[in-house]
């Protein structure tokens, strides 16, 4: 049982160190619009019906914000749930190999950013611009994607 407890602590760590990255009033909420991006960055990839879904459930009566209080439950049940299982890391790989036709070990963030808004899934502009602005290296202005694919590997959260 203390392990069930540790690991639900870390796991409410980890949302809350999400959740305020993105809480730019210091005040505990964060735009709606930001929640699929806060859900990504926690390796969890559900499918834009989950996503709508989730964000009923949490959303503050419509007002186009999510308060700490009721996302942290939702968002803890559902990691250690694994209801939104990460993309298994073979998948990720063979998926920058397609985008890196030149076999260069990085993708130009314009290209992916193209593919993010456009094909499957699709990110909103915003949400793949915050993606990409975190993973990016700003010094080479590309994002190394096989750095970005151990980044997400469990227990190699920063």
């Amino acid at each position: 049982m203390a392990d069930g407890n540790l690991n639900a602590a870390g796991v409410q760590e980890r949302i809350k160190a999400a959740f305020k990255v993105f809480d730019h009033e210091l005040n505990n909420t964060v735009d709606v619009r930001e929640i699929g991006t806060i859900i990504y960055s926690l390796d969890c990839f559900p499918t834009q019906a989950d996503l709508h879904d989730f964000i009923a459930e949490v959303e503050d009566d419509n007002m186009g914000y999510v308060h700490l209080d009721r996302f942290l439950p939702a968002m803890t049940k559902a990691l250690l749930e694994h209801k939104y299982p990460p993309i298994p890391e073979e998948h990720l790989l063979q998926a920058f190999k397609v985008l890196d036709k030149e076999n260069r070990g990085y993708v130009e963030p314009e290209e992916l950013e193209k593919y993010l808004t456009e094909e499957g899934e699709v990110f909103t502009q915003e949400e793949a611009a915050e993606m990409l602005t975190a993973f990016t290296d700003h010094e080479h202005k590309v994002l190394y994607y096989k750095d970005y694919i151990d980044q997400q590997k469990p227990g190699t959260s920063e």
